[in-house]
């Protein structure tokens, strides 16, 4: 009988990653006396986004670095807005500027995300940056979420040059620079979506799958070839109160060769990227001046 599908850590990734972020840190502060600094746009009351806004400055905090929230209410105007994106581009001190999604109804996030300089854009959402990463230029920031898949994949998979690679989800915060970064590695790259006609059998043949849709455990057992890795992207609150990815995990794992957990797998990798981003941010200031 086949052995269950091993699992993808990024807890462990994370923590390894967040340990030498912290030397880093310290040594960038003692150097050059640059102290990273990590300032989150919140705009109205989603209990979730305060939650990710909170944890986020609780790991900025953890790393020595910086941090503040510029919060907004819901009735805010786009101008106001604009104008606290523009303060915070030319603050010096500032290195990492993210507008929290999804906004309140009635903003236009795109504009919003222009408007941030991109040297600060450590969410990875600026055009500046998208274009940089579907050209293969590494001097742009990346977008978390696909940078943390990248490096979960990084451990099993040193090499993914010829891989059938499916990605299942084209949001911009996920599924399309996911989609880059992948191409970059020369593998070979199917994006497609919940809707997407034929999909069980396009499951079939991937070889790598990562799986980003918000709908849980909508990739079953019988779509995966055996053997093959799987990342989960999703994050879904069952009637129960259990949180399940898009993956039905439980059987999944009977056939995958490996398999990142929700919760424990992507999440973490996410916010460590977003780290890594300020970091880098904060440091080529430096290299700059």
């Amino acid at each position: 009988m086949a052995s269950d599908a091993k699992l993808l850590d990024g807890k462990k990734l994370a923590h390894g990653l967040e340990h030498d972020l912290n030397g880093a840190t310290e040594r960038l502060i003692a150097h050059y006396g640059v102290t990273p600094q990590l300032a989150i746009i919140r705009v109205g009351d989603d209990p979730a986004s305060e939650l990710y806004v909170s944890s986020k400055g609780q790991q900025a905090a953890s790393l020595g670095f910086q941090f503040q929230e510029r919060h907004f209410a819901a009735t805010a105007s786009a101008s106001e807005l604009h104008k606290c994106i523009n303060e915070l581009n030319d603050d010096d001190s500032v290195h990492g500027v993210i507008l929290q999604l999804p906004l309140p109804y009635g903003f236009d996030k795109h504009t919003l995300l222009k408007a941030i300089d991109p040297v600060k854009d450590v969410d990875g959402l600026h055009p500046l940056n998208v274009g940089k990463l579907w050209q293969g230029d590494s001097s742009g920031l990346v977008a978390c979420t696909p940078q943390g898949c990248k490096l979960l994949l990084d451990t099993v998979h040193p090499s993914l040059v010829g891989k059938n690679v499916l990605v299942i989800g084209c949001s911009i915060l996920v599924g399309r620079p996911m989609a880059a970064i992948l191409l970059n590695e020369d593998a070979t790259v199917t994006l497609a979506h919940s809707l997407t006609k034929g999909l069980p059998e396009l499951c079939q043949q991937a070889d790598v799958m990562i799986v980003a849709i918000g709908d849980p455990l909508f990739i079953q057992s019988d779509w995966i070839k055996p053997g093959a890795t799987l990342i989960d992207v999703g994050i879904n609150r069952l009637e129960d109160g259990k949180v399940v990815g898009d993956i039905d995990f439980d059987n999944a794992r009977k056939v995958a060769g490996y398999i990142s957990p929700v919760p424990g797998g992507v999440g973490p990798m996410t916010v460590a990227c977003l780290m890594r981003n300020t970091y880098v941010a904060a440091e080529r200031t430096v290299i700059v001046d």
